[in-house]
């Protein structure tokens, strides 16, 4: 964006300057030293030159040229009493200076655009015995019109990167989409077919080769359900996708249910919500053994998300969760319950021979 936008002062360079010439070749009367007025005029042209081609390139945009590109315009009003006489009206650049003030407010937006103002203002007023209605009014629009024209180009640039970032997102989300069902409609089919022949075989390396076509398919499906992931704020993820992520990791047999979209959560919630179901996943690792299964299940709703961690446990005998805590020992009270009551919500325990399942419901 900002390459286009010198291009376009590019243009408004060379108008000012066919304005420059053309009024003081009509002006050429008003000067006491018509010869030094040339060579002033013959130097403005030439910086105009330059400074199209200058600003062309981000490489030759630094600082150091947009100083001396306002410091030509400082000048030429400068040199005006010296070349007209001290009781001058109009400064030899004229509209000339829109070049270098413009090039500060595309650099430096809107603080760029005051401050080139600011200076050639007072170098305009300082110069003059009074000032009257017209001096006042071109000092009027260059104070207003540099920071104005800032803030447009700020903005402009802004979107612009907003745009490109969008572009950028839908490509690589519609690419990934793609990938996935390709994937999909192979390797997970094959991979289920593999499972479901295998599961219940007499033949212990086929039923051993359907248990880990089972757990390739679970990882490659939670795989590319977290590359098909986009959110558009950085300071939200998918809930889901971190859940599948959870999971597939976990050194437990784990399945993960999630909706087919993703969920979007602000990125502590999400983070805070995945830390209590991989805590239930490690009680469950610990207390029932690392053969066990667990299921992992996520609803969202409009105005609540509920994550169900269920396991094929024996269960929690009586008692054990409080004397637990009367020992000093806040796994669950903390890691789980204290996570999700910190977010608003609520964790329930439902436990016997059936096994254990936590529900744990959070706002959004």
């Amino acid at each position: 964006m900002a390459d286009r936008l010198f291009r376009a002062l590019a243009l408004v360079r060379v108008v000012v300057t066919l304005n420059v010439i053309v009024l003081n070749t009509y002006r050429r009367d008003n000067y006491d030293h018509p010869w030094a007025a040339v060579a002033v005029v013959a130097a403005m042209v030439a910086w105009t030159g330059y400074a199209i081609w200058a600003s062309s390139s981000a490489r030759r945009r630094t600082t150091l040229f947009f100083v001396l590109d306002l410091g030509w315009a400082v000048g030429a009003i400068a040199a005006t009493p010296l070349v007209k006489g001290s009781d001058f009206n109009a400064t030899i650049p004229g509209f000339w200076v829109m070049g270098a003030l413009l090039a500060w407010a595309i650099r430096w937006h809107w603080k760029g655009g005051l401050a080139a103002a600011t200076i050639l203002s007072v170098t305009d007023l300082t110069l003059r015995d009074s000032i009257d209605q017209a001096n006042y009014g071109n000092v009027f629009l260059l104070m207003i019109g540099g920071p104005i024209v800032g803030y447009m180009c700020e903005s402009l640039q802004r979107m612009a990167v907003e745009r490109d970032l969008a572009e950028r997102a839908a490509a690589a989300a519609e690419e990934r989409t793609r990938l996935a069902r390709a994937v999909h409609d192979g390797v997970l089919q094959v991979l289920a077919l593999v499972q479901r022949r295998g599961t219940g075989s007499d033949n212990a390396d086929f039923a051993e080769l359907a248990g880990l076509a089972g757990e390739q398919e679970r990882a490659l499906r939670s795989l590319i359900r977290q590359q098909g992931t986009v959110t558009p704020d950085a300071a939200e993820r998918d809930l889901a996708g971190m859940l599948e992520e959870r999971g597939s990791s976990h050194r437990l047999r784990v399945e993960v249910a999630t909706p087919g979209v993703p969920v979007a959560m602000p990125s502590t919630v999400a983070e805070e919500i995945t830390a209590a179901v991989g805590a239930c996943l490690d009680n469950v690792a610990h207390h029932v053994g690392h053969e066990a299964r667990a299921w992992v299940l996520l609803e969202a709703m409009p105005e609540e998300v509920v994550v169900s961690v269920r396991d094929d446990g024996p269960g929690i005998p009586a008692g054990r969760l409080e004397s637990a805590v009367d020992e000093g020992r806040m796994g669950v009270t903390e890691s789980i319950r204290g996570r999700i009551e910190d977010l608003g919500g609520s964790a329930t325990l439902d436990t016997g021979p059936h096994g254990t399942e936590w529900e744990l419901t959070v706002p959004r």
